[in-house]
């Protein structure tokens, strides 16, 4: 199983010895008093007004608590792709797991993932790396304002941007494969619909794919 990068540990390390937040407080749904109003998901935490789900709470599937995946497992590239083209991305909701090929198939690599809270916000199937974007801002979507009208219409690049410090476009409208501020999220049911890595592993993976960079999402 990959460890979390040091930065994240230091990161969980603080957030618990702040009181407040950390994975302690994640294991004892019953101190959750808010519920995201788009997911109907419980939320860690005490968002401000207009606070998006990444700005200092952390919403998780209660049925489901697991962080760290007994299936966590490498994958092999020929049962899902074709060929190599421009690099593959294989997303495994099971393992919560996501793996890079490149064209040469002489780099791999494997990193943990946040998935979509429930099965109506997952989209499983075939896309591809349509725009790679450092330093991301974010919008909700249309229908994330109508059922969140107090969430701001922008946050600019951020500790509280949803979507960290680069994302991959993905050519399905609004779905990306993007880092987090909140490392509580990884190996959770913790998304509204995209796939969230660690940064340093977002950043990785930025270098490493294209534009073109095929995708499957299983």
């Amino acid at each position: 199983m990959i460890k979390p990068p040091r930065s994240a540990l230091n990161r969980r390390r603080f957030l618990t010895a702040g009181a407040a937040l950390g994975a302690t407080a994640l294991a004892a749904p019953a101190l959750a008093q808010a519920i995201d109003p788009y997911t109907g998901q419980p939320l860690q935490g005490t968002p401000g007004a207009g606070a998006t789900p990444d700005a200092g709470v952390v919403q998780y599937d209660s049925q489901d608590s697991r962080r760290n995946i007994s299936s966590f497992r490498m994958q092999d590239w020929r049962p899902y792709f074709s060929d190599l083209t421009n690099g593959a991305i294989l997303v495994d909701m099971t393992s919560r797991a996501l793996s890079y090929w490149s064209e040469d198939g002489m780099t791999f690599r494997l990193y943990p993932t946040s998935i979509p809270v429930s099965e109506d916000l997952t989209r499983r199937g075939r896309t591809e790396v349509i725009k790679k974007v450092e330093g991301p801002s974010w919008s909700p979507t249309p229908d994330m304002k109508k059922r969140n009208p107090d969430w701001p219409d922008f946050v600019p690049p951020g500790p509280d941007n949803p979507l960290g410090t680069h994302a991959l476009w993905l050519s399905w409208q609004y779905y990306r494969i993007h880092g987090t501020h909140d490392t509580r999220k990884i190996g959770r049911k913790s998304s509204n619909g995209c796939i969230g890595l660690y940064n340093e592993h977002i950043q990785e993976l930025f270098g490493f794919a294209n534009i073109g960079t095929q995708v499957l999402l299983i």
